[in-house]
């Protein structure tokens, strides 16, 4: 961009001379932060992008806003001479943004009940978590390979070091789904979820005892009716067998310390690759177990049963689905809550699980006692004041170093 500029009155046979001098070359600074965002559970994608492993916590906090070069070079309306009446006018989306957060909102509770209801209705006919478990990520892993295959991204190199410290995260994220469809398929949707309502305790006692962070006492008090709702629940719960508490509990463990070695995985490749690889090493963690704990049953009489009992098809198509949804529900989880604050955010997370648990005792038909509901509710409860207790305190944070 130049500037043109009339120096003095020097004159040349009495017409006035211009002088043109270039100003200085503007130089713009594409400045970017950090994105906050966290989630739960297995691969998690954003429109074809997927979460660093430093952020797959389950904590979420919204993003703050990048300023791209491209964005930061776009000239304002007063440089460019155009007046306001110029300006395209915005489109109904760009108008009430509202509208596009709440489809957000719908698809991911949508896609996560599906894909809940899915896959205990397969385990009604096909008991074989191991191999689920495989299919889920074998079909994420899939659809990354297809996104290298087009150039969407372009597939980052792998080195010995990164490789290295991507596996401690590949580890915990493949024992952690692997042990909570054990759960899901040993005992009801709706009590895998209560027990899984543990998480944030399990994420603040490492928080304090593991990385040394000091967790305020409002957090810690906001965790007791957790864990008594917790409690109340297991107690009288009609589906309940340790495989399935045992294996919730292993699983709570295992994405809370999957969580810390994220934050020692810091790395500049981006996120896109950095979960494709992390979605190929869990895969490859999770076919032993399956092969040596499952395979023989799987070659003598379980594929054979499932056919029967359903028929090939649907059985191809149930198992293909199921993870299409485990995928997209985590992507369309993570876009979501992008958009939001995270107060916003932090209720959302609760009243998915809410939204879950209601509708597997819907669709199963599932008889829960009296002591269990309310054991349930008051462990909701607890996670709900945990949440919006830890959002209020990050946010306080912002603004000081923000100030």
């Amino acid at each position: 961009m130049e500037s043109r500029v009339l120096s003095g009155s020097t004159t040349l046979s009495g017409i006035p001379k211009l002088i043109i001098k270039p100003s200085a070359r503007l130089t713009t600074v594409a400045v970017s932060f950090p994105a906050r965002i966290n989630t739960n559970g297995g691969g998690n994608v954003v429109c074809g992008r997927q979460l660093r492993p430093s952020l797959l916590n389950l904590d979420y906090s919204s993003p703050v806003p990048t300023v791209t070069k491209r964005d930061a070079l776009k000239p304002c309306l007063a440089a460019t001479g155009d007046s306001a009446g110029d300006a395209a006018p915005a489109g109904f989306l760009a108008k009430y943004p509202f509208l596009v957060t709440g489809f957000f909102f719908f698809m991911w509770y949508f896609l996560n009940v599906i894909f809940n209801i899915l896959n205990k209705k397969i385990y009604n006919y096909f008991p074989y978590p191991y191999f689920v478990s495989v299919i889920h990520l074998a079909v994420g892993v899939v659809y990354c390979l297809g996104s290298w295959t087009v150039g969407l991204p372009k597939r980052a190199p792998m080195d010995s070091n990164l490789l290295k410290l991507l596996i401690p995260v590949a580890f915990c994220h493949a024992l952690g789904h692997v042990t909570s469809n054990v759960s899901f398929a040993a005992v009801a949707v709706s009590f895998t979820h209560t027990i899984k309502a543990l998480e944030p305790f399990f994420n603040a006692a490492a928080s304090q005892f593991v990385l040394g962070q000091s967790i305020p006492l409002t957090l810690w008090l906001s965790l007791a009716p957790v864990v008594l709702g917790v409690s109340m629940a297991s107690l009288t719960e009609l589906s309940f067998n340790w495989l399935g508490f045992i294996s919730a509990m292993i699983s709570n463990i295992s994405f809370t310390y999957r969580s810390i070695y994220s934050k020692k995985a810091m790395t500049d490749m981006d996120s896109t690759n950095l979960y494709a690889y992390i979605s190929i090493i869990a895969l490859l963690f999770c076919l032993p177990p399956a092969i040596i704990l499952e395979g023989p049953k799987l070659l003598n009489h379980g594929f054979s049963d499932a056919i029967a009992k359903v028929g090939m098809t649907k059985f191809v198509s149930d198992l293909f689905w199921v993870g299409m949804f485990y995928h997209l529900y985590n992507q369309l989880a993570t876009n979501t809550l992008e958009r939001v604050a995270p107060l916003t955010h932090a209720v959302g997370n609760v009243l998915k699980r809410v939204f879950v648990i209601g509708f597997s005792i819907v669709i199963f038909g599932n008889k829960i006692s009296t002591q269990t509901a309310i054991g349930t509710s008051i462990a909701i409860a607890g996670v709900a004041m945990y949440s919006l207790i830890k959002a209020k305190i990050e946010e306080e944070k912002r603004n000081l170093k923000s100030a």
